[in-house]
């Protein structure tokens, strides 16, 4: 889970930074540091894609995910998580006047960003799987940004989100590394360049926000990918 761990410490620097320099930074240079990323996002999934062994892969993996997650309302269900938990901290923080009411802001709406996405579910199997924490440090980079601008506003409730990180991502890694021992090098390769296809999605979508993409719709085709590969195998063509 080192992936994670650089995360988590990404995000405590991006916090204290927002809180000692923040407002010294402008939003300007934020949003242009967030493009930055969001091109070498593309980049990367682009050159990840290209781990593939057979390009029909990834793409039937995608349309049928695609179907899957549409079916069940993968995004709906998602912002639903999100709004709910916020929903339920403003009752509660209603009682609280001042900084306590910050602090449990900060907390909740840091925490939904940096957990409730698909680049953390992602790149946390991929980092449980494969011990390849690569897409966990560039999304540790975005968080870092991200908590930056939170802390300036929000204010120290936005550091405790990382522990957050920690737990949710933690224990996506351990638990896929403990499942997938033993998964074949064909299956990596697919699952990866599946994976590549969704982050150019991620970053036109959220980073440089060209198109409004359902990403949450997309996840169900990184196991898809993974089940093809190993139906394949099972019929004898190797991968």
């Amino acid at each position: 889970m080192t992936g994670t761990l650089i995360n988590f410490a990404a995000v405590i620097i991006g916090s204290l930074t927002g809180l000692l320099a923040g407002k010294k930074i402008h939003e300007k240079t934020r949003q242009t540091l967030l493009t930055a990323v969001g091109l070498f996002l593309i980049a990367y999934g682009i050159l990840i894609f290209g781990q593939t062994q057979n390009m029909l892969i990834p793409l039937v993996s995608m349309v049928l995910g695609t179907i899957i997650g549409e079916l069940l309302n993968i995004e709906e269900r998602l912002n639903l998580l999100g709004e709910s938990v916020q929903q339920k901290v403003a009752r509660f923080s209603g009682n609280l006047s001042g900084e306590p009411q910050k602090f449990v802001t900060g907390f909740v709406t840091a925490s939904i960003l940096f957990c409730i996405g698909p680049m953390a579910l992602l790149g946390a199997l991929q980092d449980g799987i494969t011990g390849n924490y690569e897409m966990l440090a560039i999304k540790s980079l975005m968080d870092m940004i991200s908590s930056m601008a939170l802390a300036s506003t929000l204010g120290v409730g936005v550091i405790f989100s990382a522990f957050m990180v920690l737990v949710y991502q933690g224990g996506i890694s351990l638990l896929a590394g403990w499942i997938g021992q033993g998964v074949g090098e064909g299956v990596v390769a697919e699952m990866t360049a599946t994976g590549g296809v969704i982050l150019v999605g991620i970053a036109i979508s959220s980073l440089l926000e060209l198109k409004k993409i359902r990403i949450g719709s997309f996840l169900p085709s990184f196991f898809v990918a993974i089940l093809i590969v190993i139906l394949l195998n099972s019929f004898g063509v190797s991968y």
